[in-house]
């Protein structure tokens, strides 16, 4: 793992001599990071407002899945960083649709972090909140029975009462975020910020990140660039309406490892 951006001192220090070179800067540096190292590099902010991240990954193409799948894009420092992502947050918010296509399991307890969550004040796992309208999931998977933390279920006020019977009998906590049948995006950050879940993950997928966007919820993208091409007609990593600005945000954090870029891009303030 090498950081590319921001430069500091030791980064600079570690460059080739006469320059970064074709190599990059901080050839040096170019081992595996330890969990600690990037628990600090993708640390929330403080303060006791809702911090929501997203974490995604793309193709050199533009494809966030392949076959369905965002799986077969990633890598091991990928997966790394996607767990650390995990053990820093309060709660993984995650659409309907991925939990079907990645087969979501409950967030587990990471010993290597067990200290640090404890000292923070949060729980073993985060809780993982399923974004759905329908609630069309299969409540006897482990990610409604059997979770470490209780998983929530956020849904409209209109959502099919048969269906928020089924999700509380397998133990899930219903929370509703939205005056009809679905959630509205933009109430997703204050609902789970009133249940004592600021520091907050999306994994998507684009059928829940696009209307996120379009809401101005996202503060921060955290987004793995695979050293791969796919073609085809997969989606892009948000989908739905486009907004009518783009939404401009700064790089916050660069790092590389064997093709992968990992970049983290935080929202411009005013």
């Amino acid at each position: 793992m090498r950081r590319l951006f921001p430069v500091t001192d030791e980064t600079a220090a570690q460059a080739p001599k006469g320059g970064s070179g074709p190599d990059g800067a901080d050839r040096a540096a170019d081992r595996e990071w330890s969990l600690r190292e990037l628990a600090e590099a993708y640390a929330y902010p403080d303060g006791p407002e809702p911090w929501l991240r997203a974490n995604m990954v793309s193709t050199l193409d533009g494809a966030a899945q392949h076959d369905g799948r965002s799986q077969p894009l990633s890598g091991a420092a990928d997966m790394r960083i996607f767990g650390v992502l995990r053990a820093l947050a309060d709660v993984v918010v995650v659409g309907a649709e991925t939990v079907r296509r990645e087969g979501y399991r409950p967030a587990r307890a990471r010993e290597e972090f067990a200290g640090a969550r404890e000292a923070a004040g949060q729980g073993p796992a985060p809780a993982i909140a399923v974004v759905t309208a329908g609630l069309d999931l299969d409540f006897s998977l482990p990610l409604f029975t059997s979770p470490l933390v209780p998983t929530l279920v956020l849904t409209g006020a209109g959502a099919p009462r048969d269906r928020v019977a089924a999700a509380e009998a397998a133990g899930a906590e219903v929370v509703v975020a939205g005056d009809g049948t679905g959630v509205d995006p933009g109430r997703i950050t204050g609902v789970l910020a009133g249940r004592g879940l600021r520091r907050q993950l999306t994994e998507g997928g684009p059928r829940l990140l696009g209307p996120l966007i379009g809401a101005d919820a996202l503060d921060e993208m955290c987004l793995t660039l695979s050293p791969t091409l796919t073609a085809g007609d997969a989606q892009r990593i948000a989908g739905g309406p486009r907004v009518a600005v783009p939404q401009r945000f700064e790089l916050a954090a660069l790092l590389e490892e064997e093709g992968f870029l990992f970049g983290r891009y935080r929202r411009r303030r005013a």
